[in-house]
């Protein structure tokens, strides 16, 4: 399958540090990646490479054919959708729902004086209603729920149709009926065949949606394993990366995991 994303032996060091240590990883278009690792494991570094946001210290870093330091990012960021709380609070809080979505056409956050044609709302509306928002279309960001603002960030990133989703902590600081909502939209999304290749950060295997095919693991900005869910997600795996002692459980594709007893 077509490769969308390769991280060719990157490092992205801080202050003397690798926070990203050496990694090399490849992701196709018919993938959905999910990234585990602790706090300060270097996911959201990693997601924020694949976004273009930010350049790799040493290695290489290539993404829908064109190479980071090569190519101009503001040309390459409109093929990539990216959700996340930083640019969540980025967007006005009296900004609609609907200009929210409608605005990514234009890859703006708050609508000033661009022109959009009447097939630019029909598809925002029709994404707003895909992701069970069209009753909020005439909302303020502002007055939503978290839950809400969630699901309102990710059909802004899959406006454009990108080619690829990145996804950071979609489900955080959500309540339970929240997450569920929205980790079965994301499942239901990730197995549709027109979907784009999808990378999503979490710190929880409960957090990991049906449909997602591949996890990368990582520690200290090390990667610790990658590879098939079947494969890769393994007790013995997760416990070297979060250092403790793991106990896994799987049921219909769905994941839990706990600290084993006396660890």
């Amino acid at each position: 399958m077509p490769q969308v994303l390769e991280f060719a032996d990157v490092v992205v060091r801080r202050n003397s540090r690798n926070i990203v240590d050496h990694v090399d990883w490849t992701v196709t278009d018919d993938q959905r990646w999910v990234i585990l690792g602790p706090n300060g494991a270097g996911k959201t570094t990693i997601l924020q490479l694949a976004a273009t946001l930010l350049h790799p210290t040493a290695g290489s870093v290539t993404i829908l054919d064109e190479t980071l330091g090569r190519t101009d990012v503001f040309e390459l960021r409109p093929r990539i959708g990216f959700a996340s709380s930083a640019m969540a609070r980025r967007i006005p809080a009296d900004e609609t729902v609907l200009d929210v979505v409608l605005t990514a056409a234009f890859s703006v956050l708050g609508r000033w004086n661009e022109e959009y044609e009447g097939i630019d709302e029909k598809r925002a509306r029709r994404v707003l209603a895909e992701w069970k928002l069209e009753h909020l279309a005439e909302r303020t960001f502002g007055t939503l729920s978290d839950g809400e603002k969630k699901r309102v960030q990710i059909a802004r990133a899959v406006m454009t149709d990108p080619e690829m989703l990145l996804l950071d902590e979609p489900t955080a600081s959500l309540d339970l009926g929240a997450r569920e909502e929205l980790l079965g939209l994301l499942g239901g999304y990730a197995q549709e065949p027109t979907t784009p290749a999808m990378i999503m950060v979490t710190h929880h295997v409960e957090e990991i949606p049906v449909g997602f095919t591949h996890v990368l693991l990582l520690r200290d900005g090390e990667i610790v394993a990658q590879g098939p869910l079947a494969d890769a997600l393994t007790a013995e795996n997760l416990s070297a990366t979060f250092g403790t002692d793991i106990v896994l459980n799987e049921d219909a594709g769905r994941y839990a995991a706990r600290a084993q007893a006396g660890s």
